[in-house]
């Protein structure tokens, strides 16, 4: 009498690790082979197999577990246990799965590509069960583009979708596999800011320009058609994305108007800016009490002298409340705003230059 006991049906392990199918018979007499898709590989305790990885485990006399070490996605499929006796032979058979953790196999490298191409990116990964690839642009949104293509396409790409873009591989088994692409997209220059500036005779100024763009972008200073280099009191600085031109001493003939330039191998841009002489502004005609209907309408009125235009006007009430404003004023009068009103024109420099006060009847 015997009788064979195996852990038949379905195993899955991870792949580097080991396994080990038991096969326990009750007659000592009895036979024991384990085979595969490949052959034999022990009949008894010999061992036909000359993978090294593959070896007996006995833990008593009627146990014959095959134990696999370092499994491979390769010993995947049926492992059949047969057994020999007097009488006939029978056969358990076990499948095994092996499971792979998700690994990245090839992805895109670091791209350049100038604004308005199509860039395609590509991730290509290995595992069992299949990874699934998911796509994230690496920005405060973090937007991701799910699906299980390897490929992620850009069309038309932007200045916006610049950046690093990552891509993982997942599956059920461990933990996901991620790696980095970096995708850098080269624009033509744009002025981002431009200043200009005031100056009294004898002190320093500066004018100011930024721009964007990818490569960075060379600048250029000009006065008319002349290009402006570092000499005779003119100071050029420039870093990427900003210049500054300096005059150490103005003098009446630095005053006037400027052009920053701005160019990169894909275009060239320029803004305009000006160096104002500081003039205190003056209110050259006096306000005069006037009387108006009531519910007509009144405009007020005021003109800046000087060069540079102010911030802005204001007018004070008896009360002493402010209400900025732009000139010219017009509103519709009533019989409480029968007060005496006041003209004051601000320069950049903050100083009031001259107040009016006349009535306003209604």
């Amino acid at each position: 009498m015997w009788k064979m006991n195996a852990d038949a049906g379905m195993a899955k392990v991870l792949m580097l690790l080991f396994c080990s199918t038991r096969c326990v018979v009750e007659d000592k007499n009895s036979k024991v082979a384990w085979l595969n898709r490949s052959g034999i590989i022990f009949a008894g305790h010999d061992k036909w197999s000359l993978d090294p990885r593959v070896e007996l485990e006995k833990r008593h006399s009627l146990e014959y577990s095959l134990r696999i070490q370092k499994v491979d996605v390769y010993d995947e499929g049926s492992y059949t246990c047969s057994v020999q006796t007097q009488h006939e032979p029978k056969t358990s058979q076990v499948y095994l799965i092996v499971q792979v953790p998700p690994k990245i196999s090839n992805i895109s490298s670091d791209v350049t590509v100038n604004e308005g191409s199509n860039v395609t990116l590509v991730c290509m990964a290995n595992g069992r069960p299949e990874p699934v690839i998911t796509w994230r642009h690496l920005t405060p949104t973090g937007r991701e583009f799910e699906g299980e293509e390897e490929y992620l396409e850009i069309l038309g790409i932007t200045r916006e979708q610049s950046g690093k873009y990552e891509c993982k591989a997942a599956n059920e088994v461990s933990s996901a596999d991620v790696r980095q692409v970096k995708v850098t997209v080269n624009y033509p220059p744009t002025i981002t800011e431009s200043k200009s500036n005031e100056a009294t005779t004898g002190r320093k100024a500066s004018l100011k320009c930024e721009a964007s763009a990818v490569p960075a972008p060379d600048f250029e200073w000009y006065r008319d058609d002349t290009r402006i280099n570092s000499a005779n009191g003119l100071e050029i600085k420039s870093t990427e994305g900003q210049s500054s031109l300096t005059v150490t001493n103005v003098t009446e003939e630095h005053y006037g108007n400027y052009t920053c330039v701005a160019a990169n191998n894909l275009g060239v841009t320029n803004a305009s800016l000006v160096l104002f002489k500081r003039v205190s502004p003056t209110i050259p005609h006096p306000i005069q009490g006037i009387k108006l209907p009531k519910k007509s309408s009144v405009r007020f009125a005021a003109e800046n002298v000087g060069m540079m235009p102010p911030k802005g006007k204001k007018t004070r009430i008896r009360n002493g409340q402010r209400m900025l404003m732009r000139v010219p004023l017009v509103f519709r009068v009533h019989p409480q705003q029968s007060l005496p009103w006041c003209c004051i024109s601000v320069p950049f420099s903050r100083r009031v230059a001259l107040c009016c006060e006349e009535h306003c009847w209604v």
